[in-house]
């Protein structure tokens, strides 16, 4: 995912991306161009080569890597420790884990420093390398750098939210652009099953 993202920057910085739709569009492309690259990895100690995710496995990018990553990171995830209750009597924590919920497009941005919160982690490692237009974008707000860390936290998720747009859009079973009657329908159920994931997510929160 790496080189998607220098590409987008270098592409953002020639003037080339010039909306969120041309965002999504570059990821996407970035995906399907990747979805069938092989992921292997192995390591040599003493000598000896250890074959972790060995060429046999036929592990690929985008169903092996990506998708999973996408539904674990940034649908799933685990409540961070006191945030909610584990009590079971406090009801915060779903029955069915088909509602479980609290992945990085839920999160609330807290940057209160306390362990086991990965905002905060990700808030205060990310401030270090901010690109010169986006600090001068955030000091142009009320707080100006006094809030960074939840500017941060919320920029984040706005770039997930592209991530998850552009994967959603690939894994389509149909062209989205398609005429077809059937197909459209078969896409539409496709789709109503994730926008109803959607609905308690922060997406309205970090584009407002």
């Amino acid at each position: 995912m790496s080189d998607i993202f220098i590409a987008l920057a270098h592409r953002y910085e020639q003037g080339e991306i010039q909306s969120i739709p041309a965002v999504v569009d570059h990821i996407l492309q970035g995906l399907v161009a990747s979805a069938s690259l092989p992921i292997t990895y192995q390591v040599s100690i003493k000598g000896q080569v250890y074959e972790i995710l060995p060429p046999a496995a036929n592990l690929t990018f985008l169903m092996d890597t990506a998708v999973p990553y996408v539904e674990a990171v940034f649908f799933r995830g685990t409540p961070f420790p006191g945030t909610i209750s584990y009590n079971a009597q406090a009801y915060q924590v779903p029955i069915f884990q088909s509602d479980f919920a609290y992945g990085a497009l839920y999160a609330d941005p807290l940057p209160i420093g306390s362990s086991g919160i990965p905002p905060t982690l990700l808030m205060q490692d990310m401030r270090h390398y901010l690109p010169k237009a986006l600090l001068e974008r955030y000091q142009q707000g009320l707080r100006q750098e006094s809030d960074i860390r939840i500017k941060i936290c919320e920029t984040f998720q706005q770039s997930m939210f592209c991530v998850t747009t552009a994967a959603i859009q690939g894994l389509a079973p149909h062209p989205l652009s398609t005429n077809n009657l059937d197909e459209q329908k078969a896409n539409r159920r496709y789709l109503e099953n994730w926008m109803n994931r959607f609905l308690k997510s922060r997406l309205l929160q970090v584009n407002l």
